[in-house]
Protein backbone atom coordinates (compact mmCIF):
# COMPACT_ATOMS: atom_id res chain seq x y z
CA UNK A 1 0.00 0.00 0.00
CA UNK A 2 1.02 3.58 -0.45
CA UNK A 3 0.34 6.74 1.50
CA UNK A 4 0.54 10.09 -0.26
CA UNK A 5 1.48 13.06 1.90
CA UNK A 6 1.05 16.76 1.18
CA UNK A 7 2.74 19.43 3.25
CA UNK A 8 2.53 23.12 3.94
CA UNK A 9 5.18 25.47 2.56
CA UNK A 10 8.63 25.47 4.14
CA UNK A 11 9.65 28.30 6.48
CA UNK A 12 13.38 27.60 6.26
CA UNK A 13 15.47 26.80 3.21
CA UNK A 14 15.48 23.05 2.45
CA UNK A 15 19.05 21.86 1.75
CA UNK A 16 19.70 19.70 -1.29
CA UNK A 17 20.75 16.81 0.95
CA UNK A 18 17.50 16.81 2.98
CA UNK A 19 17.11 13.02 2.64
CA UNK A 20 18.30 12.31 6.18
CA UNK A 21 15.59 14.63 7.48
CA UNK A 22 12.92 12.53 5.79
CA UNK A 23 14.41 9.38 7.29
CA UNK A 24 14.41 10.98 10.74
CA UNK A 25 10.79 12.02 10.32
CA UNK A 26 9.71 8.52 9.28
CA UNK A 27 11.38 6.94 12.28
CA UNK A 28 9.82 9.56 14.53
CA UNK A 29 6.44 8.46 13.20
CA UNK A 30 7.33 4.77 13.55
CA UNK A 31 8.78 5.27 17.03
CA UNK A 32 12.45 5.82 17.80
CA UNK A 33 13.09 2.23 18.85
CA UNK A 34 11.06 0.64 16.08
CA UNK A 35 11.99 -2.76 14.68
CA UNK A 36 12.35 -1.35 11.15
CA UNK A 37 15.33 0.88 11.96
CA UNK A 38 18.16 -1.53 11.18
CA UNK A 39 16.40 -4.47 9.53
CA UNK A 40 15.72 -5.35 5.93
CA UNK A 41 13.60 -2.53 4.50
CA UNK A 42 10.38 -3.81 2.97
CA UNK A 43 9.36 -0.25 2.26
CA UNK A 44 10.39 2.68 0.09
CA UNK A 45 9.65 6.38 -0.18
CA UNK A 46 9.97 9.13 -2.73
CA UNK A 47 11.85 12.38 -2.58
CA UNK A 48 9.91 15.61 -2.10
CA UNK A 49 8.15 16.94 -5.19
CA UNK A 50 7.08 20.50 -5.96
CA UNK A 51 10.22 22.37 -4.98
CA UNK A 52 12.14 25.07 -6.83
CA UNK A 53 15.92 25.10 -6.73
CA UNK A 54 17.39 28.37 -5.54
CA UNK A 55 20.83 29.27 -4.24
CA UNK A 56 22.00 26.69 -1.69
CA UNK A 57 18.75 24.78 -1.48
CA UNK A 58 15.10 24.25 -2.35
CA UNK A 59 11.96 26.26 -1.77
CA UNK A 60 8.51 24.66 -1.57
CA UNK A 61 6.36 27.76 -1.83
CA UNK A 62 3.19 25.73 -2.45
CA UNK A 63 4.13 22.85 -0.21
CA UNK A 64 5.51 19.45 -1.15
CA UNK A 65 4.12 16.06 -2.12
CA UNK A 66 5.70 12.82 -0.92
CA UNK A 67 4.79 9.14 -0.86
CA UNK A 68 5.65 6.17 1.34
CA UNK A 69 5.02 2.56 0.25
CA UNK A 70 5.26 -0.69 2.16
CA UNK A 71 4.49 -4.36 1.89
CA UNK A 72 3.30 -4.67 5.50
CA UNK A 73 0.19 -2.60 6.26
CA UNK A 74 1.21 -2.58 9.94
CA UNK A 75 3.95 -0.11 9.02
CA UNK A 76 1.46 2.09 7.21
CA UNK A 77 -0.85 2.19 10.23
CA UNK A 78 2.07 3.23 12.44
CA UNK A 79 3.03 5.97 9.98
CA UNK A 80 -0.51 7.37 9.96
CA UNK A 81 -0.72 7.25 13.75
CA UNK A 82 2.66 8.98 13.97
CA UNK A 83 1.55 11.71 11.57
CA UNK A 84 -1.53 12.39 13.65
CA UNK A 85 0.60 12.79 16.77
CA UNK A 86 3.58 14.57 15.20
CA UNK A 87 2.57 16.27 11.90
CA UNK A 88 5.77 18.34 11.73
CA UNK A 89 8.37 17.19 9.19
CA UNK A 90 11.27 19.64 8.99
CA UNK A 91 12.13 23.18 7.84
CA UNK A 92 8.72 24.41 9.03
CA UNK A 93 6.84 21.95 6.80
CA UNK A 94 3.79 20.29 8.33
CA UNK A 95 1.61 17.49 6.96
CA UNK A 96 -1.56 19.07 5.61
CA UNK A 97 -3.19 16.11 3.85
CA UNK A 98 -2.80 12.35 3.54
CA UNK A 99 -4.55 9.74 1.44
CA UNK A 100 -4.04 6.02 0.98
CA UNK A 101 -3.58 4.32 -2.38
CA UNK A 102 -4.38 0.61 -2.46
CA UNK A 103 -1.93 -1.83 -4.02
CA UNK A 104 -1.69 -1.52 -7.77
CA UNK A 105 -2.92 -4.56 -9.63
CA UNK A 106 -0.72 -5.38 -12.61
CA UNK A 107 -1.92 -7.63 -15.42
CA UNK A 108 0.91 -7.60 -17.98
CA UNK A 109 4.08 -9.64 -17.29
CA UNK A 110 6.21 -6.58 -18.03
CA UNK A 111 6.05 -3.08 -16.58
CA UNK A 112 8.16 0.05 -17.12
CA UNK A 113 8.46 2.06 -13.92
CA UNK A 114 9.42 5.68 -13.48
CA UNK A 115 11.30 6.58 -10.31
CA UNK A 116 10.16 8.40 -7.21
CA UNK A 117 13.78 8.47 -6.06
CA UNK A 118 17.02 7.38 -7.77
CA UNK A 119 18.24 3.79 -7.71
CA UNK A 120 21.33 2.94 -5.68
CA UNK A 121 23.23 -0.27 -6.47
CA UNK A 122 26.20 -1.08 -4.27
CA UNK A 123 28.25 -4.06 -3.20
CA UNK A 124 31.08 -4.50 -0.73
CA UNK A 125 34.23 -5.70 -2.48
CA UNK A 126 36.86 -6.55 0.06
CA UNK A 127 37.01 -5.33 3.64
CA UNK A 128 36.55 -1.60 3.04
CA UNK A 129 35.87 -1.14 -0.64
CA UNK A 130 32.25 -0.39 -1.54
CA UNK A 131 31.44 -0.08 -5.24
CA UNK A 132 28.48 1.89 -6.54
CA UNK A 133 27.23 0.76 -9.96
CA UNK A 134 25.86 2.92 -12.75
CA UNK A 135 23.03 2.05 -15.13
CA UNK A 136 25.60 1.59 -17.92
CA UNK A 137 27.36 -1.36 -16.33
CA UNK A 138 26.50 -4.88 -17.42
CA UNK A 139 26.17 -6.26 -13.88
CA UNK A 140 23.32 -3.95 -12.91
CA UNK A 141 20.46 -6.17 -14.09
CA UNK A 142 21.72 -9.16 -12.13
CA UNK A 143 22.40 -7.05 -9.02
CA UNK A 144 18.94 -5.48 -9.10
CA UNK A 145 17.38 -8.90 -9.42
CA UNK A 146 19.54 -10.26 -6.61
CA UNK A 147 18.51 -7.51 -4.19
CA UNK A 148 14.79 -7.77 -4.91
CA UNK A 149 14.97 -11.56 -4.70
CA UNK A 150 16.51 -11.24 -1.24
CA UNK A 151 13.49 -9.22 -0.11
CA UNK A 152 11.10 -11.64 -1.78
CA UNK A 153 12.72 -14.51 0.13
CA UNK A 154 11.91 -12.68 3.35
CA UNK A 155 8.18 -13.10 2.73
CA UNK A 156 8.37 -16.40 0.84
CA UNK A 157 7.55 -14.93 -2.56
CA UNK A 158 8.90 -17.07 -5.42
CA UNK A 159 9.02 -15.94 -9.05
CA UNK A 160 11.32 -17.69 -11.52
CA UNK A 161 10.32 -15.24 -14.25
CA UNK A 162 11.81 -12.20 -12.48
CA UNK A 163 14.03 -9.93 -14.55
CA UNK A 164 14.94 -6.27 -13.89
CA UNK A 165 16.92 -3.90 -16.05
CA UNK A 166 17.28 -0.22 -16.80
CA UNK A 167 15.48 1.21 -19.84
CA UNK A 168 18.37 1.65 -22.26
CA UNK A 169 16.19 3.71 -24.62
CA UNK A 170 15.71 6.50 -22.07
CA UNK A 171 17.60 9.48 -23.49
CA UNK A 172 17.99 11.42 -20.23
CA UNK A 173 19.53 8.66 -18.08
CA UNK A 174 22.19 9.94 -15.71
CA UNK A 175 23.98 9.29 -12.44
CA UNK A 176 24.28 11.77 -9.61
CA UNK A 177 26.24 11.79 -6.38
CA UNK A 178 23.81 11.99 -3.47
CA UNK A 179 25.19 12.91 -0.07
CA UNK A 180 23.66 11.04 2.86
CA UNK A 181 25.19 11.81 6.25
CA UNK A 182 28.56 12.46 4.65
CA UNK A 183 28.52 9.35 2.46
CA UNK A 184 28.57 10.10 -1.25
CA UNK A 185 26.29 7.66 -3.08
CA UNK A 186 26.33 7.38 -6.86
CA UNK A 187 22.66 6.94 -7.71
CA UNK A 188 20.91 6.30 -11.02
CA UNK A 189 18.16 8.36 -12.59
CA UNK A 190 16.74 6.02 -15.22
CA UNK A 191 13.40 4.17 -15.53
CA UNK A 192 13.47 0.43 -14.98
CA UNK A 193 11.66 -2.44 -16.65
CA UNK A 194 10.56 -5.39 -14.56
CA UNK A 195 9.43 -8.67 -16.07
CA UNK A 196 7.66 -10.73 -13.41
CA UNK A 197 4.42 -12.17 -12.13
CA UNK A 198 1.76 -9.60 -11.15
CA UNK A 199 2.31 -10.28 -7.44
CA UNK A 200 6.02 -9.57 -7.83
CA UNK A 201 5.33 -6.32 -9.70
CA UNK A 202 3.10 -5.16 -6.86
CA UNK A 203 5.74 -6.15 -4.32
CA UNK A 204 8.42 -4.16 -6.18
CA UNK A 205 6.07 -1.16 -6.45
CA UNK A 206 5.78 -1.23 -2.68
CA UNK A 207 9.31 -2.00 -1.50
CA UNK A 208 11.33 -0.35 -4.26
CA UNK A 209 14.43 -1.69 -6.00
CA UNK A 210 18.16 -1.57 -5.45
CA UNK A 211 19.90 -0.89 -2.16
CA UNK A 212 18.98 1.43 0.69
CA UNK A 213 15.29 1.86 -0.05
CA UNK A 214 14.89 2.45 3.68
CA UNK A 215 16.79 5.76 3.39
CA UNK A 216 15.10 7.06 0.26
CA UNK A 217 16.49 5.29 -2.78
CA UNK A 218 14.77 3.20 -5.44
CA UNK A 219 11.09 4.05 -5.03
CA UNK A 220 8.89 3.30 -8.05
CA UNK A 221 5.99 5.17 -9.64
Amino acid sequence: MRIHIKTTANHALVPFDYQQNLVGTLHKWLGRDNEFHDGLSLFSFSWLNGGKAIKNGLNFQNGASWFFSCHDTTILKKIISGIQEFPEIAFGMVVSEIFIEQDKIFTAPEKRFLLGSPVLIKRTLGERNVKHYSFEEQETALLLQETLQHKMNKIGLVDDSLSIYFDETYHAAKTKVVNYKGIKNKANFCPVIIEANPETLTFAWNVGIGNSTGIGFGSLI
